[in-house]
């Protein structure tokens, strides 16, 4: 095994300011700020930036996705994401969240270079877009001469844990040129033995739980529109932390 160097530290996707509250209550040392994480994480709305930036003290880092789906994007999609970044930096976010591939599976150096120009030196992270990338030891070589900060990473499999053996290797090859943060299915449970696993110093998770309904129940057809939302829960993230200061480092 890989051994860890230095404090770990754990970033929370957090899909509203009550989340990145419940964040950094819970230890979090960083928060990705996002919406709509049932579909991979959205970008969140400027009031929302806003409102998280005024009320958390931790770094947040802003995801900048302008839809679902693949990670190929039109020049009008590559214009928003340009918006986005800008709004992010004038509300004084600390670093942003992007990924970007070309029709071939490669990373779009190009299109990443001017989005990452945008951000006028803030922290970029480049997001798990690199896992459905065809190359992942080519896509981390261009990735970190683009002077991104860290990849968020499972391995190219459905979980981290699946992908601990390729995140290792990730983390081999890049040394101390740039952070690989494992995320995917994280939780209190497995932390801790990845991160004796994989060597990572950095962890990425969301740590949310369904919280019930405030509304009377409606139409059994239109139930999609009726449940409670998904939120950052406290204890939980409080429980990551716990696991990995218990690993030593």
């Amino acid at each position: 095994m890989i051994a860890s160097r230095g404090n770990a530290l754990l970033e929370i996707a957090a899909n509203s300011p009550a989340s990145a509250l419940a964040a950094q209550d819970g230890g979090a040392g960083r928060i990705e700020l996002c919406t709509a994480l049932e579909l991979g994480g959205l970008t969140p709305s400027h009031g929302q930036i806003a409102k998280v930036r005024d009320g958390v003290r931790v770094p947040i880092h802003v995801l900048i996705r302008p839809r679902a789906g693949d990670f190929v994007y039109a020049d009008v999609e590559l214009d928003v994401m340009l918006h986005d970044i800008e709004t992010s930096v004038a509300l004084g976010c600390d670093g942003v969240v992007i990924g970007v591939l070309d029709g071939n599976g490669d990373v779009d150096v190009a299109r990443c270079r001017t989005l990452i120009a945008a951000t006028r030196g803030r922290d970029v992270t480049f997001h798990r877009a690199f896992d459905l990338s065809r190359d992942l030891s080519r896509s981390l070589e261009d990735i970190v001469a683009l002077g991104c900060r860290r990849v968020l990473t499972s391995g190219a499999r459905a979980s981290a844990q699946a992908g601990a053996a390729a995140i290792r290797r990730l983390v081999e090859q890049a040394g101390e040129r740039i952070v690989v943060m494992p995320g995917g299915g994280i939780d209190a449970g497995n932390v801790a033995a990845l991160r004796r696993l994989t060597g990572a110093r950095e962890f990425h998770a969301s740590a949310r739980r369904p919280r019930p309904s405030r509304q009377p129940p409606g139409p059994a057809e239109l139930a999609d529109m009726a449940s409670g939302e998904l939120r950052t829960d406290r204890d939980e993230v409080a429980a990551l932390v716990a696991e990995l200061r218990a690993v030593p480092g």
